[in-house]
Order: C-alpha cells, then structure tokens, then sequence
C-alpha cells in the first residue's frame, strides 16, 4: 500500500506540470556515453514516448562522436582534434554521415516507433533543413581550418514546423550543407541551440555524462542547481568553467538570449532522467533561465 501512495504522490506532482507543457516545444540532444549505456537508452526512450503521449512537441538532436571514432579506426583512419573538434576531410566527412544519418539515426528512430509514436531521421540535407558555413578555430593564435567542420548558418524552421503538425518527432543528425553541396560536421550541442533558438523552445535540454553545472567540477559541494542566463555568462567571462563544459554552457546562454524559455543539463546516465527534471519540483540537473532570478 505504501508503494501505491508513493506512486500517487509522484503523479501528483507531476500533474501541473504535465498541464503547464501540453503543447510546448522541447528540443533535446541526446549523444555521449549515454548513447553506449542500453538501460539508460532503453529509459530515455520511454520517457521520450511518455511525453509524447501527453501532448509535449519534441525535437531530438543526437551525437555520436564515438561511434565516428570507433568506424574510423577500423578503417585505419587516425581522429584528430583540435579544441574538442575532429579534424574532418573529405574521406572522414563520407563516414561521419554514414554514421550519424544512417546508422544511429534510423535506430533511435526505430526505437521510437516500436513504442507505437512516429518519428523521423533527418539530417541537414534533407528538406534543405540546415545550411551551414565552415568553422575555424585558433590554437595558439593561429587561424585553423579543420576541413569540413561548419557551423549553423540557417535552420528551415518551416519544414521543422510540417514535421510535428503532423505529429511526428524529427530526430536530427547533426549535420549541414552549404550552396555548392558540401556536407559538413556539425557538433550535436550546438545544432540543438540553433534548433532552440529557431522553434523558441519552450526548452532546450543537453543530455550530459555529469550531473549538471558544477563552479569546480572537481568540488561536488559547487553544483548549481539554478543559475541565470547573465550569471552563466559571468562564469564564462572569469573564465570559472572551462573544458568540455564550455561550450554547452555558451549554447545554453546563446539559447535563451534568442527566446528559448529555459535550459536544462542534466545527467543521462539515470534513468528516466527528463521525467525526473521536468516533473518533479525539485529536479536533478541545471536549470539556466533568462533574466536575473
């Protein structure tokens, strides 16, 4: 019986929630180790499925760095990166989609419709959705052109838009192209962002292989359960979060400057992880909102 009353409580809990984001549009990457560990897979679709089913509009945007590693290698191709960016010519730019549109995007797409919800894989080609422009970086202060590497120039928010009026939910591989047909490589984490900032999300939701934000990543007393988009930016300014983390925290601010209501990282290693975020009062993860408070 006590098990009963528990459950009750949590639906509880969630009810207002639930009511609060029927309607709304989430975007949420999905990509990491999260991706190799199966139970919290098999838990991430079911809560994808769950939200759904209540009525949530959402956008998945998935990585898969390590698997684009794991094919170069056997094919005896070295990965090199530079500022966290994998150096990707033309022979590498051919494996990278045939990873990420082919292989792990029609299985994360399959995995939603054998739970009876539609979903669709896209990359940046199909229905020109995303047009891009090449990146470069500077390591040492010395201009890098790391081949084709792009950065989101311009998302097709209508064909997005057709997509979820018929209730489908686009699964994204992060990839672009430019006028003369040109593939690039795009990180995961910031075509989600410009997804975001596109479709004005009512949230944008980064999948981490840590719990969240932490001042000292080495400190767990440091986590920030809740930080303003302004005070992410002073964290980035005294240069307070650095490595891998950066670059989230940039997308996560970028985002909400350009109208998505609010911005969660949190931990896709536990199960049932976006349940746990968005229908419980206390949450697990990092919440940036715009503004001050």
């Amino acid at each position: 019986m006590q098990v009963l009353n528990e459950k009750v409580k949590v639906l509880i809990e969630a009810l207002p929630y639930m009511k609060k984001f029927t309607g709304r549009t989430f975007v949420i990457k999905f990509g990491g180790s999260i991706m190799k560990d199966e139970e919290a897979k098999k838990a991430f679709i079911k809560d994808i499925v769950l939200m759904k089913l209540i009525g949530i509009n959402l956008v998945i945007v998935h990585g898969g760095g390590a698997k684009i590693s794991e094919n170069l290698k056997a094919l005896g191709i070295e990965s090199k990166f530079i500022n966290g960016l994998r150096i990707t010519d033309k022979e590498t730019m051919k494996i990278v989609e045939m990873v990420l549109a082919g292989y792990i995007n029609k299985e994360i797409v399959f995995d939603i419709n054998s739970h009876g919800v539609k979903a669709i894989g896209i990359s940046g080609k199909d229905g020109n959705f995303i047009k891009a422009k090449k990146k470069y970086v500077y390591n040492n202060n010395e201009k890098v052109d790391l081949g084709f590497v792009g950065e989101v120039a311009e998302v097709n928010q209508e064909f997005l838009n057709d997509l979820i009026e018929k209730n489908y939910i686009p699964v994204i591989a992060p990839t672009g192209f430019d006028e003369e047909g040109n593939s690039y490589n795009i990180n995961a984490d910031y075509v989600a962002s410009s997804v975001s900032l596109a479709m004005e999300a009512e949230k944008l939701i980064l999948l981490t292989d840590v719990e969240g934000l932490y001042k000292d990543i080495n400190d767990k007393s440091t986590f920030i359960s809740q930080i303003s988009a302004n005070e992410a930016k002073n964290l980035i300014s005294k240069k307070i979060i650095n490595g891998g983390m950066l670059p989230k925290l940039e997308c996560c601010v970028a985002a909400i400057e350009n109208g998505t209501k609010s911005v969660h990282m949190i931990d896709g290693r536990k199960e049932h992880c976006l349940l746990l975020e968005i229908f419980t009062d206390k949450g697990i993860g990092t919440m940036i909102k715009g503004g001050n408070n």
